[in-house]
Order: C-alpha cells, then structure tokens, then sequence
C-alpha cells in the first residue's frame, strides 16, 4: 500500500503527463524550456525522484512526438525536443534511458534528421550530440549506428554542412565510432576518405585528422588514401596542407601503400615543368594548383626525411633530387623554390653522393650560394640556370653510381641509372 506521500507524487505526475498531452505547440516549448533548465545534469535516481518513477513515460512521450514532428516541412521545437531527450540519454547511470529510446527507434530518427533539408543546422547539431551519447554507450551501439547507415549520413553531413559547430560535432562521433568499433572501422575510413574531394576546407581538416587518429587502430591504411591525401596535400588553404602533411607522417611511420611515396615525388614534376616555365596547355587556374601541390611535395618531402633515413633512401631512389631541383628551377612559384630548396639542403647535408651531384648541376658560384643562404639562393637563378636546373641532374649516370657507391649507398644505385632525363 503506497503512503499519502506517494500517492501525492503519482498525483503530480499523473497531472503533469495530462498537461502535456493536452498542450499544445506554445504550450509544449514552454514545458520543454522549463524541463531543460530544472533537469539538465541530473543522474537518473534523481530523474526518477523528480518523475515518481516514472520519468520513462515523459521519454517514450518526446520520442513519440519528435517522430510525429520532424518530417513536416514547418516543424518547430525540434531542437528542445532533442535537448530534452538528451537530459535522458546523458544522465549518469541512466543507460536504460537509452536501451527505450532505442527500442522506439531512435537511432533512425536521429539519423534521418541529419538528411532533412528543412531542419536547421541546429537541430541536426543536436541530432549529433544524442547519436554521440548512444556512441558511448558501447560497441554494440557504435555498430546500431553503422548498421543503419550512419556513416555515409554523418560523411554527407560532415562535407555538406555550412556550420563549422555542427562539423566539429560530427568530427567528434566519426572519431567515436572509428575506434572500439573493430566490424566498422573501415567503414568510417572510407567514410572520412570520401570527405576530402567535396568537403569545406574545415571539413577537410576534420577528416584529415579523424583519418591520423584511426592509424593506430587500422594499421595499414588502404590504397584507396592515396588519391585523395595527395590532393588534400595540394590545398590552398594551410590548415588543411598541415593536416594532409601530419597523415603523410603517420602513414609512412608505419605501413605506407605502395603508390604513396612515388605519387607524392611526382608532384614535383607537374606535366609540361620538365622543359618549360609555363604549360600553355594548363588553365591559369589549373597552372596555380601545379604550383601549390609542388610547393606542398616539396614541404613534405623534407620532414619525411627528416623523420626516418629509411624513407629518405627510399625517396631518393624515387628519384626525389631530381624532382627537388625542377621545384627549384620552378621561376613561375617562389614558394616551390623556397620548400625545395630547404628539402634539398637536408639531401645535401645528409648524403654526399647528392651534394656532389648538386654542385655539379649547379656550378661552384650558386652552389656555394646554395651552402650559405638555402632559403635565398633561388633568388640568384636566372632563367637559363632554372633550364639547366629542370633537364640535368648529373653529367652521367656512371659518376652517380661511382658517387653512391664510393660513400657506401649500394642500395641507392637504381636512382644512378634513371636520375637524368
């Protein structure tokens, strides 16, 4: 037999469900404003106090109406609405909110708003913030999500969205269900790979970074990254380039594709570079990103090297000095001579069978130039050294073999044969 006291609390509650059922839009946002402010941060004993055990039947009526609402072209307090469920899928040890939710379909909800052209950025925002709550429940929850098509809608989203809020929320779940999620990892890193050709810039840099965190987990990364990263490597926009350049790192510290490396050198020889100042078959646009991805390979050339000797043999078996020195000669891009310059010194310092080759290519003036000042000496190039810069590497084949084997690079001597074109 329940007390006086009890029965008071049942009372109110029976109340309050009436009044919300009977209310209507107006009314409804302000008993969702008023449930927001006293509950937020609430454990769920305490919810249940508030509710007399029975805050489960005020859930299950949001969820109700969220589905009734969020697919009309004028629905309103979408927002509330998901703020208010949230107070329920956030409260500490309030699981079992979660587990009815879900049992409603919540996951599907959540997911279809993410696609609704009609809702505002800020209701999506919110849609996240739940999905990111039920993510952190556990795997089995993270793998709902992906078997529901989460990632393709949360990539869509991610490149599609103006709101840079609502790109960090999706950053923050796609990283969430990229880890501990072992049956969908790949998944979402195919997910994340799709980002970079369509995405905003800072869709790009969120996705570059989801992709570096993932390493660890994935281990080899698939061929499919190549593409794409090198593109991302080209981007005129500097966060994005840093991004692209710190997975370039943490690919070749481990177990980089194949194709990875040779595409990243022959950046530095954009088609039309080897002979000429200016392809006049390239658009000034088109020319303008040549240039860029130049700049950008030859950035990243010199801290691959610098992080590990075995990719810097590896690069210049790529043939990497020869592709250095067009950047150099490259008088259209003053930034690509200036990267490159700063790369090849590293070469040059590093290997003596390369600064032996340098200094032949260049003569004793530009190549002491070069030693004193390697972020200036490019201002001393004229045209017809940037010619010489571009063509020959080295008198002959023969003395590039002598040269590597006299300092003991034996496993270098394929560049020897294929370093002058």
């Amino acid at each position: 037999m329940t007390s006086v006291k009890e029965q008071e609390a049942i009372r109110k509650l029976m109340v309050f469900l009436q009044e919300w059922d009977s209310a209507h839009r107006v009314a409804r946002s302000h008993i969702l404003d008023n449930f927001i402010r006293s509950n937020n941060g609430k454990t769920e004993p305490e919810l249940e106090l508030e509710f007399s055990q029975g805050a489960s039947l005020f859930l299950a009526r949001l969820a109700a109406w969220l589905r009734m609402t969020y697919l009309y072209m004028h629905s309103t307090c979408i927002s509330k609405l998901l703020k208010s469920i949230g107070v329920f899928l956030s409260a500490a040890s309030g699981r079992r909110y979660i587990i009815e939710f879900l049992e409603i379909g919540g996951v599907l909800m959540l997911l279809e708003i993410l696609g609704l052209n009609h809702l505002k950025e800020e209701d999506k925002r919110e849609s996240v913030k739940l999905l990111q709550l039920i993510a952190g429940a556990g795997r089995k929850y993270k793998e709902l999500i992906c078997e529901n098509y989460g990632v393709q809608s949360l990539a869509k989203l991610l490149a599609t969205c103006s709101s840079a809020e609502v790109q960090d929320e999706v950053q923050i779940l796609l990283d969430s269900l990229g880890h501990g999620n072992p049956k969908y990892q790949n998944q979402v890193y195919s997910g994340l790979l799709a980002v970079l050709p369509h995405g905003s810039p800072h869709a790009q840099q969120l996705a570059l970074q989801t992709l570096r965190s993932m390493q660890d987990v994935l281990g080899e990364a698939p061929p499919a990254v190549v593409t794409p990263l090198l593109a991302a490597l080209g981007s005129a926009h500097p966060a994005v380039q840093y991004e692209a350049a710190q997975l370039l790192l943490a690919l070749t510290a481990r177990r980089a594709p194949p194709a990875l490396l040779p595409g990243l050198v022959a950046l530095l020889t954009p088609a039309g570079r080897e002979a000429r100042t200016t392809d006049p078959t390239l658009c000034p646009r088109e020319q303008m990103q040549a240039h860029i991805r130049q700049a950008a390979a030859a950035k990243a050339v010199g801290l691959l090297a610098k992080e590990s000797a075995k990719v810097a043999e590896e690069l210049i078996q790529l043939k990497v000095v020869h592709g250095l020195m067009v950047a150099v000669g490259n008088l259209d891009y003053p930034l690509s001579q200036r990267n490159a310059s700063i790369s090849l010194e590293y070469f040059v310092r590093t290997y003596p069978f390369v600064e032996e080759c340098v200094r032949k290519a260049v003569g004793h003036t530009l190549f002491q130039l070069f030693k004193d000042c390697p972020e200036t000496w490019y201002t001393k190039i004229d045209p017809v050294q940037a010619e010489e810069l571009a063509s020959n590497l080295v008198d002959s084949p023969e003395d590039m073999a002598k040269m590597q084997t006299a300092e003991g690079f034996v496993g270098l001597l394929n560049m020897a044969s294929h370093v002058v074109h």
